[in-house]
Formats: structure tokens, C-alpha cells, sequence
């Protein structure tokens, strides 16, 4: 299953690799949106929600959901367009973690989280002056990833994952299609135009949201919750070594060692990535995206 679990976050990583050589033609927030709605799309045939019932609330939790995520990823996708895929990674995962700490009274949370916020200082460092506005942007995906957790608890706790997945990402890319398209438009409008714009937008939402968060499903299932807590300690490093052998972005030293403060925060913490929903509620859970980047957070927190 660590295998399964691996092809999923290269499969995550590798879209958003293909997402940077669009950036030269394409805005990092049209391409970020272009991979909600190519998701959105491959969701919605393949769940087909509507065939279930849906209450207001239901449909309310999918949105707000949906929007975050997308959110989460419009950020993340302006980091790696300023700063190398690994660092925004590392950075992101400083959401997901202080919940997990905030939410938690063991010591090992609370280790976790100041691990990560050196790595954090580490990893951002090293990019200078010119990656400030991306990792900037990094903290933002971070803080909405937070915002991702506590909403996942709702949606994992209605057992609807990948249905209120398939209807958030769906009213997330028409919510936020101005917020998407705006940039692109201004600037070169002509890209629409291009079969291959869509196409590349379909693959990378199946790439980087589709196939990572089935995998998920399948992984958690076979081997728990605290095993897949481990096994999110991958991601870093996996995105780092797409990073330098799709992108050439090679790490300096102190942006590897901060990655690596961050591996080893994952490892002693428990953090979850995407909603699960065979998963029964728990009163005492510690809590996934972008490309870009997917999860239960402790009660009373997301």
C-alpha cells in the first residue's frame, strides 16, 4: 500500500510540474483553475452525485469545501511559480500541522509543529528576496489547507467524500471562475482559444486531484489512520525529487535541510490529508493538496 500511496503523490507532483512549463502562456491562477475544472469535470461523470439526496447543509459543506480547496490551489500554484516545487511543499504543510498541534495535547504535536516552522524558516530562507511573494503565497496555501482540514471533518463526517469532492470543485470553479480566468484574460485572452489549453487542464486535474484522492481512499482503508499519518512524510521529499528531475530545480543546502525539519515533523505528528468517508467520527482525531495538495481535524478545531 506505501506503493499506491507513492504513485498517488507522484501523480499529484507530476501535474503540478506540468502546470510550471504552462506558465510561460498561461497565468499560475488560470492554470490553477484550469486543474478545479478539469477535476471538476472527471468528478462529476465519474460520481454522478446528483443520483443521491442532498440536503441544503450537504450542499453548503461541499461548496464551502470546494472553494477552499480551489482557493488552497490558486495560491500553491503562484508559489511554484516563483519559488522550487519542494520548498512550497514544506511550507504548505505548516497548516495542516498547527492544526494537528492546536488540536492536540500530546508533546510530540506540539515537537512537530516547531520542527516544522524551523524547517519552515530554513527552506523560505533560502530562496532570498526574490521568492519572498511566493513563499508569501506558500503561507497562504498554508492557511487555507488549514481551513481545508476543518472542513473535511464536516464532509468526512456527512460520508460523502468523494461526492461533496465532485460537487465542491464543481461550484468552486464557477464561483471563482473570475478570480480564474481575470488574469489570463487581460493578458492574452488568444490561450482559450487552444484546444490543447483545455486538454492540459483536464490532465492536470486528473493528475494532481483525481487520481492522488482516490488513491487516498483506497490507501486508508488498507492501513489505517496513524500509518497514513507516516506515510504523508513522503510528499516533501516526493515533490522535491519531481522538482529537480521534471524541473532541474535543484535544492540548495539549507533548503534541503528545512525539507527535511519537515519530513521529520511529519513523521512524530498525526496529519491527514483528505476526508475519508468510511471513516466513522471521533471525538479526539488529529486531522491533506497542489498541486498542489486533501482529512479529519480534532473536534472543536476545522
Amino acid at each position: 500500500m506505501p506503493g499506491v500511496f507513492v504513485v498517488g503523490a507522484v501523480a499529484q507532483y507530476l501535474g503540478a510540474a506540468v502546470g510550471v512549463f504552462l506558465f510561460d502562456t498561461t497565468s499560475p491562477t488560470t492554470v490553477a483553475w484550469l486543474r478545479a475544472a478539469g477535476a471538476a469535470v472527471i468528478l462529476l461523470a465519474w460520481r454522478r452525485p446528483w443520483r443521491t439526496r442532498w440536503t441544503r447543509r450537504s450542499v453548503l459543506a461541499a461548496t464551502g469545501f470546494g472553494v477552499v480547496t480551489v482557493a488552497m490551489n490558486l495560491a500553491f500554484y503562484e508559489a511554484i511559480a516563483r519559488i522550487p516545487l519542494g520548498t512550497a511543499v514544506a511550507v504548505e504543510f505548516l497548516g495542516p500541522v498547527a492544526v494537528a498541534a492546536l488540536g492536540s495535547r500530546r508533546p510530540r504535536d506540539v515537537l512537530s509543529l516547531a520542527l516544522v516552522i524551523v524547517g519552515v524558516a530554513l527552506a523560505a530562507g533560502a530562496t532570498g528576496d526574490v521568492g519572498a511573494v511566493g513563499v508569501a503565497f506558500a503561507l497562504t496555501a498554508a492557511a487555507l489547507w488549514a481551513a481545508y482540514v476543518v472542513l473535511g471533518t464536516v464532509v468526512a463526517d456527512a460520508g460523502r467524500g468523494l461526492d461533496s469532492l465532485a460537487v465542491g470543485m464543481g461550484a468552486a470553479t464557477v464561483l471563482l471562475a473570475p478570480i480564474g480566468l481575470t488574469p489570463q484574460l487581460l493578458a492574452d485572452p488568444g490561450v482559450f482559444a487552444h484546444p490543447a489549453t483545455w486538454a492540459l487542464g483536464l490532465g492536470i486535474g486528473l493528475l494532481s486531484s483525481v487520481v492522488p484522492y482516490a488513491l487516498d481512499q483506497v490507501v486508508l482503508r488498507s492501513v489505517g489512520r496513524a500509518r497514513f499519518a507516516l506515510l504523508l512524510a513522503l510528499l516533501p521529499t516526493t515533490a522535491t525529487v519531481v522538482g529537480l528531475v521534471v524541473l532541474g530545480q535543484l535544492p540548495e543546502i539549507t533548503e534541503a535541510v528545512g525539507i527535511a525539519f519537515v519530513v521529520v515533523a511529519l513523521m512524530l505528528g498525526g496529519v491527514d490529508r483528505r476526508p475519508r468517508p468510511a471513516d466513522p467520527p471521533r471525538s479526539a482525531d488529529p486531522p491533506r493538496p497542489a498541486d498542489p495538495p486533501p482529512t479529519r481535524a480534532p473536534k472543536g478545531l476545522t
